[in-house]
């Protein structure tokens, strides 16, 4: 009787887990799909980064692109709060210009520029594939977000760089057009930066001419 119920149990573990990775390619299938008629897209955004040993939310709202160039994908990013700033990564290279200062930071992606670039254009454009290979990938469900049904994603980083930083990623994918609604990157030891979309573009006739130049708004 034991062992029947023993039996029983893998079995259903094993049907779970098999319905699981189906549910899973379905996204990375949705994600591949609409990465192939992926342009650019244009959209709002709030980062609310909460720092547990002080309780403290710091909140930065602002604008973002995301264009396909050849194989790559550019991200730009103006903050309009707290702080007016601009983050433009292209060809590898990340750079952030304050524009009260004038200071501008780069940073060089190297050989890890696939996992940089997957990692910031998480849900805009990035191939269902490419997550797959820079990311340990978990299915846990469904959930309604800005009104939206998505699929809800789990992401441990392959890359030491990247999980050092962000060790565990959660994705809310829209099930339409398979771009991302809502974020959360924990830092570990209760720390956690949240990222909410909205007005979301998808393949605008044309992004500003000065979305991609760094130093302007």
């Amino acid at each position: 009787m034991k062992k029947l119920i023993l039996v029983a149990s893998v079995a259903v573990l094993l049907a779970a887990s098999a319905f699981a990775q189906a549910d899973l390619d379905k996204v990375l299938n949705l994600l591949d799909k609409k990465s192939e008629s992926f342009k650019q897209v244009q959209t709002d955004f709030e980062w609310d980064q909460y720092q547990k040993v002080v309780d403290v939310t710091e909140t930065q709202k602002g604008v973002m692109y995301f264009k396909r160039t050849g194989s790559d994908v550019d991200v730009a990013a103006v903050f309009t709060e707290p702080v007016a700033r601009k983050l433009v990564f292209k060809k590898g290279e990340v750079k952030i210009y304050t524009f009260k200062t004038g200071e501008v930071e780069s940073h060089d992606a190297g050989k890890n520029k696939k996992s940089f670039e997957s990692f910031l254009a998480l849900g805009f454009g990035g191939r269902g594939s490419d997550l797959k290979q820079n990311f340990d990938l978990r299915y846990k469900g469904t959930a309604t977000v800005n009104g939206k049904p998505s699929y809800i994603l789990e992401l441990t980083p392959k890359t030491k760089e990247v999980k050092s930083m962000f060790p565990l990623i959660t994705l809310w994918i829209n099930q339409q057009t398979g771009m991302s609604e809502q974020q959360k990157l924990d830092q570990g030891e209760g720390d956690y930066r949240t990222a909410i979309y909205t007005n979301i573009s998808v393949n605008p006739p044309a992004l500003p001419s000065t979305a991609f130049d760094l130093k302007s708004k």
